[in-house]
């Protein structure tokens, strides 16, 4: 815990000097948009022609009975100790980082999940294949499992009840179940700025919203979300804003890595993609692996092009 307490201290300090090597006033503290060209900052204003909202999201719990005993991704990091038994309920990178992680302390991981595989997005073969490879780590998957309640019994133990049954004995229950835009009170509404059902902010190609002078990149939209996308995101409304260069963000090859156990990656259309939406036949190949993939332990070993 230190440790990781350490190297997040870190990471601030770089970023806090990135910041300030590049002229960038840092402004510590809760704002608020109270109209189009002001922020509030904990009772103080600051006005600017352009506003950009880029604050991300935050984990999502469903509302189910017994909800109160679960941990998120975040929570889940701050555990004083590795968890004896672990529910881990989620089939996307997060659910499957954090098992991985849990295996590896040698906790007794459960894997629920309400699809019949993992990794929804991912080519189908290295969907199979990274499950396959979970299960011989000893990682128990749960498919086509809807959670329904968490039950904690006398013991302080919890039982998670789903659409198939219910499995006793956890000492935690962690839920991955995505994330939703962290837009609650920062005045977006008041000042104009439209959102989807689910709190993230509209906006068009250029990453404008509804108020001409206000921009949103990253998780907060709903787009895309991975740090190096709204990393690309910000260069183009750069660009847009600032070298008179309109630039729209572009999603047609976007790199993606779950930092699984096996970890995996991949750019550009799966096969699955090639076939829906591409008339023209083009080949698919399986490859070979490099050497520190072939040593007599590691059975991880599939490159597709």
């Amino acid at each position: 815990m230190a440790n990781k307490n350490a190297e997040l201290q870190r990471l601030t300090g770089i970023y806090k000097n990135i910041l300030n090597n590049a002229g960038v006033t840092l402004i510590e503290g809760r704002g608020k948009i109270v109209d189009p060209h002001t922020v509030d900052v904990d009772g103080k204003l600051y006005s600017a022609r352009h506003i950009l909202i880029s604050v991300g999201g935050r984990p999502f719990i469903p509302d189910i009975p017994g909800s109160e005993y679960v941990i998120d991704s975040d929570a889940a990091l701050d555990l004083p100790s590795k968890p004896k038994k672990i529910a881990i309920v989620g089939g996307g990178y997060i659910a499957l980082e954090f098992a991985g992680i849990f295996n590896g302390l040698k906790s007794d991981v459960h894997v629920f999940i309400r699809q019949k595989k993992v990794l929804r997005g991912f080519n189908e073969e290295i969907r199979d294949f990274v499950a396959e490879q979970m299960s011989l780590r000893g990682i128990e998957l749960h498919t086509e499992e809807s959670p329904q309640a968490i039950i904690k019994s006398a013991d302080g133990s919890l039982s998670l009840k789903t659409n198939k049954g219910t499995v006793e004995g956890f000492s935690h229950v962690m839920f991955a179940t995505g994330r939703r835009p962290n837009t609650k009170n920062l005045g977006l509404e008041s000042v104009g700025v439209k959102m989807t059902n689910n709190g993230a902010i509209e906006v068009d190609e250029y990453s404008c919203t509804s108020v001409p002078s206000i921009w949103a990149v990253g998780d907060v939209t709903d787009r895309i979300n991975l740090i190096p996308v709204a990393l690309m995101e910000g260069e183009a409304l750069a660009k847009t804003l600032f070298q008179n260069e309109p630039t729209k963000p572009d999603y047609r090859a976007v790199p993606s890595a779950v930092f699984s156990q096996p970890p995996i990656g991949q750019v550009g259309l799966t096969e699955e993609q090639v076939t829906l939406f591409c008339k023209t036949s083009y080949p698919y190949f399986r490859l070979s692996c490099p050497l520190k993939a072939v040593t007599p332990e590691n059975s991880w070993q599939n490159i597709y092009l």
